[in-house]
């Protein structure tokens, strides 16, 4: 019933939002006689964050259409290498004319980029995979909406998600390196844990970051909701049925505004700071805060669906059974073992400030994955950092892709 009132109130307000729109844009447009009367500037300003409060944020795209390699601009496609239900497999495609260019960029290294199942969309690594494209080849799960997955696709657990990393490994070949950030650095750890338990080829590397490998070590807000609360009460108080007008209809999720909800309400002032400083500088002119403030929430406020099942898994399975570093969880029947991997090297890397996974939840891969040698498994805090510090922004650029760099190329040889 919940899912269905926010259907109506979103298509109540519509209107609303694109009548805010027009008048930002009538008060605003420098051929509108509207733009002379007095306080146009905070008229239009106002409008527009009205605008900007009330639309409806569809999935961005990642828009990385071309990349610099060793000072040479190449053409990036993105393509879609497998598709599943509930994941498409994407790989960002490297075209040039320049000879050098391309034998060098056949040589490089090729990543598979986890991305997390929690909320947003897989775009929020853009920054990520940009970065990344530099210097390797580059493929990214990027997750459906899963109210835009039919009932008759059946359900999606946490189980499952493990299946699919493996089998996207395996698609693209043991000389993979595996990069996981937040909430994937779990069943990442597992995939790999179960394909070295069978004996199978595992990726050369693994970089987990942020990730509540152990969510028991600082815990944060997040994590303390999920340890206080029962299991029935996830169940109870988050989970609906998608509404008859997608896809997806009478699928059990946990919406994507409860979601969005959760996120504003970890931090209020700084999201009403946020937008008021907007305000202003739609006021003053100021274009380049304007759209630094525009991509910034393109992306936060555009949320997806997770599939109720996945959902309430990972809350049992990561945050009140701690069944990973307990020893005690099982894949389909299987133990996961993380001391068998051997040939994989780990880093672990950690955001100083991170408010999400706290200090020492990501380290603790280290004292699970024992059969790796000490010195394949480095570890970096990165000083500053907030959650998403690690995998965006100037520090991500300037301190924690040349860490990722430097590990991949030395288990590249």
């Amino acid at each position: 019933m919940l899912y269905q009132l926010y259907e109506t109130q979103r298509a109540l307000i519509s209107p609303f939002a694109e009548f805010a729109n027009a008048s930002a844009k009538l008060y605003s447009h420098p051929l509108s006689p509207f733009t002379h009367v007095p306080l146009a500037d905070r008229i239009a300003a106002g409008f527009d964050l009205m605008h900007r409060l009330s639309k409806e944020y569809e999935k961005p795209e990642f828009g990385i259409t071309s990349v610099k390699v060793d000072g040479v601009e190449v053409a990036v496609q993105e393509q879609v290498a497998v598709s599943k239900p509930f994941c498409k497999l994407k790989r960002f495609k490297r075209f040039t004319d320049n000879v050098e260019a391309l034998a060098k960029m056949k040589r490089q290294p090729t990543v598979l980029v986890v991305a997390p199942l929690s909320g947003h969309h897989a775009t929020l690594l853009r920054d990520t995979v940009g970065m990344l494209l530099t210097g390797h080849k580059v493929y990214i799960t990027d997750w459906v909406d899963a109210r835009m997955v039919p009932v008759s696709e059946g359900p999606f657990h946490l189980d499952d998600y493990v299946e699919y990393v493996q089998e996207f490994i395996r698609h693209i070949g043991p000389h993979v390196h595996v990069m996981s950030v937040c909430q994937p650095t779990v069943p990442v750890l597992a995939a790999i844990s179960l394909m070295a338990s069978r004996g199978e080829q595992t990726p050369r590397t693994m970089t987990m970051m942020g990730g509540p490998i152990d969510a028991r070590k600082s815990p944060t807000a997040v994590n303390n909701l999920a340890m206080t609360r029962s299991y029935e009460w996830f169940e109870s108080n988050l989970i609906y049925r998608v509404p008859p007008n997608y896809p997806g209809a009478g699928r059990r999720v946990y919406p994507g505004f409860l979601q969005y909800t959760g996120f504003v309400a970890m931090n209020p002032d700084r999201h009403l700071s946020s937008h008021y400083d907007y305000f202003l500088d739609l006021v003053r002119g100021d274009e380049d805060s304007v759209e630094a403030h525009r991509r910034f929430y393109d992306e936060y406020n555009a949320v997806l669906d997770m599939p109720a099942e996945y959902y309430l898994d990972t809350i049992k399975t990561v945050f009140q059974d701690f069944a990973l570093v307990n020893g005690t969880w099982r894949v389909r029947g299987e133990l996961v073992r993380p001391q068998d991997i051997k040939t994989t090297a780990l880093l672990t890397i950690e955001g100083e400030l991170d408010d999400i996974s706290g200090a020492g939840q990501t380290r603790a891969a280290h004292d699970l994955c024992t059969g790796i040698p000490k010195k394949e498994q480095p570890h970096y805090t990165v000083e500053g950092a907030g959650h998403y510090g690690i995998f965006s922004g100037r520090r991500w650029r300037e301190k924690v892709y040349p860490v990722v760099r430097e590990f991949i190329a030395r288990h590249e040889k």
